[in-house]
């Protein structure tokens, strides 16, 4: 009897994948990853063709759930502690990096140019609950 397999994720990026496939070799259960290098080849393609998947057998299918549910979506500081939110006090922060004012966006276009790294961000968290960047 052949094998049917699940698709349990997605990702935009494989490298995100390939972090979460790592956990779930951990655990012994074998995981097949899908278009993975199509976007590695065109990171553009990944909306079209729905990211990379990372699929296990049917078999497995529940144990590889309960695995993802231990894995934290929101941010974590240097000891694995969620990161809470200064005005609400909430878990679910996730983080942020942009380009908001106009030095950062002149350094940017420099190191484009330039091909120099890194490019001058500021990094922020992002509250899911109320919105305010810290």
């Amino acid at each position: 009897m052949k094998d049917t397999f699940v698709t349990i994720a997605t990702f935009k990026y494989s490298s995100e994948a390939h972090i979460i496939r790592g956990k779930l070799e951990s655990e012994k259960i074998k995981v097949y990853m899908a278009d993975d290098i199509t976007i590695d080849t065109d990171p553009l393609m990944s909306h079209a063709i729905g990211g990379v998947k990372l699929k296990v057998s049917k078999a497995q299918e529940k144990k590889a759930r309960e695995v993802l549910k231990t894995i934290s979506k929101y941010s974590l500081d240097d000891e694995g502690n969620p990161i809470k939110c200064p005005k609400c006090g909430s878990e679910k922060a996730d983080f942020l990096s942009t380009i908001k004012d106009f030095k950062s966006l002149i350094i940017y276009l420099l190191g484009l140019v330039f091909f120099t790294l890194p490019f001058y961000t500021k990094y922020k968290y992002r509250c899911e609950n109320c919105k305010i960047e810290f």
